[in-house]
């Protein structure tokens, strides 16, 4: 476990009010029942706050990385055979046909409400405290409400809120076109009192003035698309909410704050950025930290590594894939010229130089690798998207099958639901109804597999994980000055900022270390895919398609849908619970 939270070594949290109310809806009587507390502990209380970045919000598949991510080209979990129907309430986030009474809607909504709850809890009690380090543990309090709520209103168009000082005081809807310039307005006011990122015992799972420039851009990048979300051109030169300039120079301005400090810089490697020890990367601006405590500690997530692998799949004797999600053609297609990007693929080497390249020529891997806690062998699977046939071990009486000298024999792969299907996963999902992401048992095997995320294999399938999920990092934050001089007119400056990160990122040893190589031009197709490229299954690309004008567009297993469609609806258990909300237009 890597202890490093509030630098404090153990901190044992109690949010009984909330397990008391249940997660069905957040309205007065949660709010009343969470902040009447008067000796809620502060520091437990900020804590609480964060952990509900965890928890399933970001770093569980059916949270938000599904409304971001399932909504676009980039991903899908269709119903394969007998698995993952679930009255079809994946498959509709891709298909386009969620209500409000869809759970994945539901279950996002519950917990992002309950990051707000959480942070205007500590924000009460931080304030009531007399905290040597009051002032820093406010505004990062402060800073987490915002991240929150704007992660809310880009999604459901609205949020909830009541002033934590006054208990009487009636709650608020936020709404994101009139309430956007005001919480921006707050976060630049925050940033005198936070800590730079590791001054004050601070590191990247901490709301420092660095995430809150982060966010900034994040919200100026965004902010003409969260006034007017449905509108068919967005005004992306609209004059800043503070000072001079435009929206797009507010984004270059904090994003230059970012790029130029010392503490980050791009790795070469970038699938390093998603390892276990990916709190090693120098390129971690905000994270959420994951905590290796127990199978069943919702605090942490293995799902963004687990849900793309088949069952076949087994990094160890103990852990196996899920069969479930996959990437798109149209994603899959957009690397075509780019295949030996050193961000689509990255083949293992185990120590004793033997490199796994599961193409049919691998005959065994050494068992030197071992899985933490148990000391049985680890089999390492590639990194990036997988495509084609899959080779990897078998399990003989509760173990890999071993060759006689030791090392862990590797075989041709069969879908573990259908033993005579081999394990070959086509760019090309072709459904029998294209309308719908269903496949037959014979099917299963279809679709480009996303293992950028590295599967942890110590603590169960999808239980806990070591890796860190980044919320923003380096490469997040050239990209979007990529776009603000983009949309800027200064076409140079985002060229060189793409090239950038293509040509700091290089290929593993197998290919000499080769550097990515530089385009030539850029427009604005080309700049969506080169963000695809950098961020793909990081919960930016349905923000991304909204303001490239992509997100209403026909694509596999998805209709051409209206505009109102960029917001997702209130649940209706939240509006049969509480008549402060109203349904969002369209649903």
């Amino acid at each position: 476990m890597r202890s490093k939270f509030l630098n404090i070594n153990k901190i044992v949290l109690s949010v009984a009010a909330l397990a008391l109310v249940g997660c069905t809806n957040l309205d007065e009587k949660v709010i009343d029942e969470v902040l009447g507390s008067e000796n809620a502990d502060p520091q437990a209380a900020l804590a609480a706050a964060y952990s509900q970045l965890g928890e399933g919000t970001f770093v569980d598949h059916g949270n938000v990385f599904a409304l971001q991510e399932y909504s676009t080209d980039e991903a899908l979990l269709p119903t394969r055979g007998s698995d993952w129907g679930d009255g079809g309430k994946w498959r509709a986030m891709h298909e386009f046909s969620w209500d409000a009474s869809n759970d994945v809607v539901k279950t996002t909504w519950n917990n992002l409400n309950f990051g707000i709850t959480k942070s205007l809890t500590a924000i009460s009690s931080i304030e009531k405290s007399n905290d040597m380090n009051k002032a820093l543990f406010l505004a990062e309090a402060k800073g987490l409400l915002a991240y929150y709520t704007y992660t809310t209103l880009d999604l459901f168009g609205q949020a909830p809120y009541r002033d934590p000082g006054n208990l009487s005081a009636p709650i608020e809807i936020k709404k994101a076109a009139t309430s956007i310039d005001a919480l921006i307005t707050e976060v630049e006011g925050l940033i005198p009192a936070l800590a730079d990122i590791k001054t004050q015992n601070t590191h990247a799972g901490r709301f420092t003035k660095q995430a809150a420039y982060a966010l900034l851009a994040d919200m100026y990048l965004n902010r003409a698309v969260l006034k007017d979300k449905t509108s068919s051109n967005f005004n992306f030169l609209e004059q800043a909410v503070n000072g001079s300039g435009t929206d797009m120079d507010k984004v270059i301005e904090y994003s230059n704050l970012l790029i130029n400090n010392a503490n980050f810089s791009l790795e070469s490697n970038y699938f390093h950025n998603f390892d276990i020890n990916n709190d090693t990367s120098k390129e971690m601006i905000f994270t959420v930290v994951q905590k290796k405590l127990n199978n069943t500690d919702k605090g942490s997530d293995n799902d963004l590594a687990y849900m793309s692998m088949e069952r076949i799949q087994k990094p160890s004797p103990d852990n196996r894939g899920t069969n479930a999600n996959c990437v798109t053609p149209e994603f899959y297609y957009s690397w075509n010229g780019n295949f030996n990007d050193p961000r689509f693929h990255r083949t293992y080497q185990y120590e004793d130089g033997t490199w796994f390249k599961n193409d049919g020529s691998d005959v065994s891997v050494p068992a030197t690798s071992k899985v933490e806690g148990t000391g049985k062998p680890w089999f390492h699977f590639n990194r990036g998207l997988q495509v084609g046939q899959q080779y990897g071990p078998k399990i003989v009486d509760g173990n890999f099958e071993m060759t006689s000298d030791g090392r862990i024999k590797v075989f041709k792969l069969f879908t573990e639901k259908n033993t005579t299907l081999a394990a070959d996963f086509t760019p090309e999902l072709n459904f029998d109804n294209p309308s719908e992401a269903v496949f037959t048992q014979s099917q299963i095997n279809r679709g480009v597999r996303n293992f950028k995320f590295e599967f942890d294999p110590g603590y169960g399938n999808n239980g806990t994980s070591g890796y860190d999920v980044p919320l923003y990092r380096l490469g997040t934050i050239y990209i979007m000055r990529a776009e603000a001089y983009f949309r800027n007119g200064n076409v140079a400056a985002a060229l060189a900022d793409v090239n950038k990160l293509r040509t700091s990122r290089t290929r593993e040893a197998l290919y000499g270390n080769a550097p990515g190589t530089s385009i030539a031009s850029l427009d604005a197709n080309t700049l969506f895919k080169e963000s695809g490229y950098e961020l793909y299954w990081e919960m930016y690309r349905r923000k991304a398609m909204i303001r490239f004008g992509k997100f209403d567009l026909a694509g596999t297993a998805k209709p051409a849908s209206q505009p109102y469609r960029r917001i997702f609806p209130i649940p209706q258990a939240t509006l049969d619970a509480s008549k402060d909300f109203t349904q969002n237009p369209g649903y």
